[in-house]
């Protein structure tokens, strides 16, 4: 059986990019930013207090200086995951974690 040119030059051109999708990927997910620690917080069922009195509107503030984009912790802390549980749901955040 004969193998037609087309398909060697298909074949080759699926090898180079599932090559270069691997490489990609390999890019983006070997970031120094990857989570180094999990916390889990379990929330208790207590009974639910009274609302307290709603405080006046202040004045709004300043804005700030625009952040880099990415996550990047201050010293002492490292990117984690916190996870809370609580009776109605859980909730995952990826956030800076003290070391």
């Amino acid at each position: 059986m004969k193998i037609g040119k087309p398909v060697v030059y298909a074949a080759v051109a699926l090898t180079f990019a599932g090559g270069a999708g691997f490489l990609a990927a390999t890019s983006i997910g070997a970031g120094t930013q990857a989570p180094t620690q999990t916390v889990t917080i379990d929330v208790g069922t207590g009974a639910q207090g009274p609302p307290g009195p709603v405080g006046p509107v202040g004045p709004q503030g300043p804005a700030g200086p625009t952040g880099p984009a990415g996550l990047e912790c201050i010293s002492g802390f490292a990117p984690g995951i916190l996870v809370i549980n609580a009776p109605k749901g859980q909730v995952t955040l990826y956030t800076c974690l003290k070391s």
